[in-house]
């Protein structure tokens, strides 16, 4: 971000706008953020932390890049170990964010392996209690994602992945992590615009983010009891690898510029709002939606 970019206080200018430069990742699925031009902001440069996490142990799911690097980068410089979980395919983005995670000072854990699996999600927690005895945060973020040409394009073994990774995961991940949440605990789960204004060429992906909106409802209401809070971003557009990968490049190249805002969101401006939830500044948010959508509605 340049000087200009930083002293703007008009939202519509403070990143890139479209359009981008034709870009498909199709065939790299679920795509790099290193070959992503623009290259993703995610925080390295302007964010700062004032310990609202200081000493919490933090899970988070596709926190090698795009919404997840930024919140693991978030969370280490709030004073949070992270532990991130990733597709094997994503060891270089993953590499990425270890070192801002250790450059702030914090211990940073790696797990990769493909959520779809059952058997993956409780190694995923068993290794964060591993490293870090419990967990503090969960945040369930990682995502399928991928545009059809309508309902009779969409293959079964789409719609069993979509399913299985976006939604059943968070199943078998809450309930490996919820013994070991301690009182104060949270989970954050990652909906979407695309649950509430969903579009027809991503159907299998908009229908998981529904789910995951009733989910993070339902759970709320059970876990308080537990003295653990669970709440969901809902996110517009955003610059992501999932983007490239999953879009036609001249889909890719106008992206975001449909929005209230005129652009995409950048991995950064999302962050903050996972901090908010994660920490005892939000301690009577339970069971919320809270939309980072740059004006589309969520209601």
């Amino acid at each position: 971000m340049n000087e200009d970019q930083t002293s703007s206080r008009d939202p519509r200018g403070q990143y890139p706008e479209p359009n981008f430069p034709e870009q498909d990742q199709r065939d790299e699925h679920p795509g790099h953020e290193s070959e992503m031009r623009p290259e993703p902001d995610y925080g390295y440069d302007t964010y700062r932390g004032f310990g609202r996490l200081e000493g919490k142990k933090a899970v988070i799911t596709g926190g090698d890049s795009g919404i997840g690097r930024a919140v693991a980068l978030a969370f280490a410089r709030e004073g949070a170990d992270v532990l991130i979980s990733y597709l094997e395919e994503e060891e270089s983005d993953a590499e990425e964010t270890v070192k801002s995670i250790e450059e702030a000072g914090r211990k940073a854990v790696k797990a990769p392996g493909d959520i779809a699996d059952e058997a993956v999600c409780r190694g995923i927690i068993d290794r964060a209690v591993e490293e870090f005895g419990r967990v503090d945060v969960l945040v369930n973020n990682a995502a399928h994602q991928m545009t059809v040409d309508g309902i009779l394009d969409t293959s079964s073994e789409l719609i069993e992945r979509t399913f299985r990774t976006n939604i059943i995961a968070m199943f078998h991940l809450c309930k490996a992590a919820i013994p070991h949440m301690p009182e104060g605990g949270a989970i954050i789960n990652v909906s979407s615009v695309q649950a509430y204004t969903p579009t027809p060429p991503l159907l299998p992906y908009s229908t998981t983010k529904g789910a995951i909106s009733t989910f993070t409802k339902g759970l709320a209401q059970e876990l308080i009891g537990r003295g653990i809070r669970v709440n969901s971003v809902a996110p517009g557009p955003v610059w992501t690898p999932i983007i490239p990968a999953s879009m036609p490049g001249e889909v890719v190249s106008g992206f975001g510029g449909s929005s209230p805002t005129g652009r995409p969101a950048q991995p950064a401006e999302l962050a903050p709002a996972f901090v908010f939830l994660a920490s005892h500044e939000s301690s009577f948010v339970n069971g919320e939606i809270l939309g980072v959508t740059g004006g589309q509605p969520i209601t």
